[in-house]
């Protein structure tokens, strides 16, 4: 019988005790002592710290097949001072299902900011999974000022499902609603436990039927990648294709660039940045 620990295991194992072997005693709180023969911490201090029995943390140490469990991972990444990427790694390591983390609309970073800034002719955005819209740029601002007003929910499904038809701008609804509500599915499975995300659905399903529909479903996939068409009632439609770029540095954020698909969309673009304070909803119907 083959007892030599699985190739997971294995790299479960020596992750510990690199993350062991770079804690200082003074950084955990306890004192140096006279007699280290390494500057991290011992398996016993680990086992202390994290309120696990020595044997059970040398096992897993070695490698043996032992059942983990999500507190005790979580009591391990505290006493080793684990950052949210080093803890998901031990979870995926100890197979173990990584707990949903509370979805948070945070603003974007300064340097985030300056890109999007930099980008001018185009409307850009950086939206998180949760279609929460965290940073824009001039142009955005001057073809969505709904979306971008101090006023909005700064959520773009919401926005989407809950603004009055005579208010709205997105065209091709019947094309572009069903892959956002797809793709937004597909990340809830990362966050069934969040309240950020039940919360949302739950408030979208009572206020929208038509949200209700396309969620029932039960449809995942990618968000839209085709040209969307929008209205700005000073320039008319403008057919715009879309660009996404994840964000390795930043989880589940994603920058959007909306670039005119043809000539006339084009014109349309240019005419509205040089006017970007022309009404965009036509008031005389």
């Amino acid at each position: 019988m083959n007892s030599a620990p699985s190739p997971r295991r294995t790299e479960l194992a020596a992750f510990l005790r690199s993350r062991r072997d770079r804690l200082t005693p003074a950084a955990a709180g306890i004192a140096p002592g006279l007699r280290r023969r390494t500057p991290g911490l011992r398996r016993e201090e680990v086992a202390h710290l994290a309120g696990v029995s020595i044997t059970w943390y040398t096992w897993l140490e070695q490698g043996r097949p032992i059942n983990v469990g999500p507190q005790i991972l979580d009591a391990i990444a505290a006493t080793l001072r684990l950052d949210a990427a080093e803890r998901a790694h031990l979870y995926r390591l100890a197979e173990v299902p990584i707990p949903a983390v509370a979805t948070t609309a945070n603003p974007i970073t300064p340097t985030l900011q300056t890109i999007l800034d930099a980008i001018t002719g185009f409307p850009a955005a950086a939206i998180n999974t949760r279609w929460d819209l965290l940073g824009w740029n001039t142009a955005a601002a001057a073809l969505w000022p709904r979306l971008t007003s101090p006023e909005s929910s700064r959520n773009v499904l919401w926005e989407m499902f809950t603004t009055p038809e005579c208010c709205r701008q997105f065209v091709n609804r019947d094309v572009g609603l069903p892959h956002m509500v797809a793709s937004f599915r597909a990340d809830f499975a990362h966050h069934l436990d969040d309240p950020a995300w039940t919360d949302l659905i739950r408030a979208l399903a009572t206020a929208s039927p038509e949200f209700t529909r396309l969620w029932a479903t039960h449809d995942v996939g990618a968000p839209p990648t085709q040209n969307m068409t929008y209205h700005h009632a000073a320039v008319g439609e403008l057919s715009l294709s879309l660009t996404r770029m994840e964000l390795p540095a930043v989880a589940e954020t994603i920058v959007t660039v909306w670039t005119p698909a043809d000539e006339d969309s084009r014109s349309r673009m240019d005419q509205l940045l040089a006017h970007p304070e022309a009404p965009w909803l036509d008031h005389t119907h």
